[in-house]
């Protein structure tokens, strides 16, 4: 269930998801393994919550589940207003239109040129002209400082630039949500900082609600306006890292003094 200290449910007014009493469960009867146990959370509009926890936690149940790629064994899971446990194939798409994703490992198409890749969701979403395509590819990638790379395929590209061609067609629909996944494995800490300075400067120039999925702790934190910390089922919600060492659950502070290292020595 849901719980922490520094817990701030926002009205319904302004969030942008929220989930009720959801729980979420794999395996065959009589050894199933509950992954999240009537857990209740907002994510609030225009600012950025980072899901963090250890391996088979739950993270990216939870980013399937906003999706829609999975369902809830029970609970709802609203998009707005809009429980999209419930929805028909055709409203579940409307609604995935409202969402850009970066995947892990930016989930490039190796055939296809940095252009083509920017401008797939373009071609496959829209009814734009050629010319109006070009025009908005050419547009972001001057501001993700990919220009002059249009015409490279995806194996000349370092890691980095892959993640900002993944950022570039995920943010080609204009999307009021996006979706990181372990946005930054397989970078080394000088490009990490990077890219998280890339999303700071992108979230605040656009202003859309951004959910990242993270193991990189707590380099992570300093991109949060929201913590979510999974464990066991439950989770714990903090506006500001620095509670996390001095929660009343010693599961957090173990979580903590683990990931935190020095920082939860040091308070």
């Amino acid at each position: 269930m849901s719980g922490g200290a520094d817990e701030i449910i926002p009205a319904a007014e302004s969030a942008a998801i929220r989930f009720v009493e959801v729980s979420k469960s794999f395996g065959e009867r009589g050894r199933r393994h509950r992954v999240l146990d009537r857990v209740s959370f907002s994510v609030p509009k225009g600012k950025t919550t980072v899901i963090a926890g250890g391996s088979g936690q739950g993270k990216s149940v939870i980013l399937k589940l906003i999706l829609g790629l999975l369902k809830p064994d029970s609970g709802q899971v609203l998009v707005g207003d809009r429980d999209i446990v419930t929805m028909g194939y055709r409203a579940l798409q409307e609604v995935r239109m409202l969402f850009g994703v970066l995947f892990q490992g930016a989930a490039l198409f190796d055939s296809l040129t940095v252009f083509e890749n920017i401008a797939l969701p373009l071609r496959e979403r829209t009814k734009f002209t050629d010319q109006e395509i070009r025009q908005r590819v050419a547009a972001t990638l001057e501001q993700l400082e990919l220009t002059g790379h249009e015409e490279k395929f995806p194996a000349q590209l370092s890691g980095g630039m892959k993640k900002r061609v993944g950022l570039a067609r995920a943010l080609q629909l204009d999307p009021k949500i996006v979706l990181f996944d372990e946005p930054t494995t397989g970078l080394d800490p000088v490009m990490t900082r990077e890219i998280y300075e890339l999303f700071t400067r992108t979230q605040r120039r656009l202003g859309y609600t951004a959910v990242i999925v993270s193991h990189d702790i707590p380099q992570v934190f300093t991109l949060a306006d929201q913590i979510i910390l999974l464990n066991k089922g439950e989770l714990d919600v903090f506006t500001d890292a620095s509670r996390i060492p001095y929660s009343t659950k010693p599961n957090i502070r173990e979580f903590a003094r683990q990931v935190m290292g020095q920082v939860a020595d040091r308070e």
